[in-house]
């Protein structure tokens, strides 16, 4: 199975100024096109590298798409191949051109994709920055990004494999609590006194106030969920213990 694709270029960069332009290029271009599954996305890579090419372009541009060839497992002995097979049609002096960008590319040593950067390309939302305000809560590393802040405020929370938070309890007069909703790897849920509930993308938990729980990841696998504070009067957050490692030792 390919690897999700995930684009904000076109909403950082034009976001305001052609929010419909930065729609198609990170939705439906990226979003859709680029993950769509019949073919591999060395195969897209390579495609994209020739119609730029064509096309003239050896801006920024196609050294993104070269380096993106590269990262997906297009060789130095492949892109050479392709380039000259592509410049028998489209042009010496454009192979010329697209072998310049293509040796800088090839010849510099890039860093291995990290496992955070792997797990990022299979999930839509960003992974954010490393959840620091909260980490005297955690065992293990965990991320926290803001969603929405306006009306009902939403946070996606990544746990790194075996992270966990400690137990809590969201207190509330009225209302209250808080929703989870799966959107990445395996995690679990587990109320106080009851059994631990797996998490898969797609699940939903419903917490209500007062009821102790914690959750996180699987101890293989990482896990997202987007948390949803649900209103409520005098509402607080308590922490309690850690998650025992004789009870987290339980889960598969």
């Amino acid at each position: 199975m390919n690897e999700k694709i995930v684009q904000t270029a076109g909403r950082e960069s034009l976001g305001e100024f052609a929010p419909m332009f930065a729609h198609l290029n990170d939705d439906v271009l990226f979003g859709e096109v680029w993950n769509e599954d019949a073919l591999s996305v060395k195969t897209k890579c390579i495609i994209t590298v020739v119609s730029l090419m064509a096309s003239g372009i050896t801006d920024s541009s196609l050294t993104y798409h070269l380096q993106n060839a590269k990262n997906h497992g297009v060789t130095r002995e492949e892109i050479a191949a392709i380039i000259t097979h592509a410049t028998m049609y489209v042009g010496w002096p454009k192979g010329w051109a697209v072998f310049r960008l293509a040796k800088e590319v090839w010849n510099e040593e890039i860093a291995e994709i990290s496992e955070k950067d792997r797990y990022q390309n299979t999930i839509f939302f960003p992974i954010g920055k490393p959840n620091d305000g909260f980490a005297q809560y955690f065992i293990g590393q965990s991320y926290l990004t803001p969603v929405s802040t306006e009306q009902v405020p939403v946070f996606n929370v990544t746990f790194e494999p075996g992270c966990r938070n400690n137990w809590h309890i969201h207190h509330a007069k009225s209302g209250g609590g808080q929703m989870l909703i799966c959107v990445g790897g395996r995690g679990y849920y587990q109320e106080w006194g009851k059994e631990a509930v797996e998490m898969t993308p797609g699940s939903v938990i419903n917490i209500p106030a007062e009821v102790k729980h914690w959750h996180g990841a699987a101890p293989d696998s990482w896990f997202s969920h987007l948390a949803v504070e649900v209103p409520g009067e005098e509402s607080s957050n308590e922490w309690c213990e850690p998650v025992s490692e004789a009870e987290y030792s339980k889960l598969k």
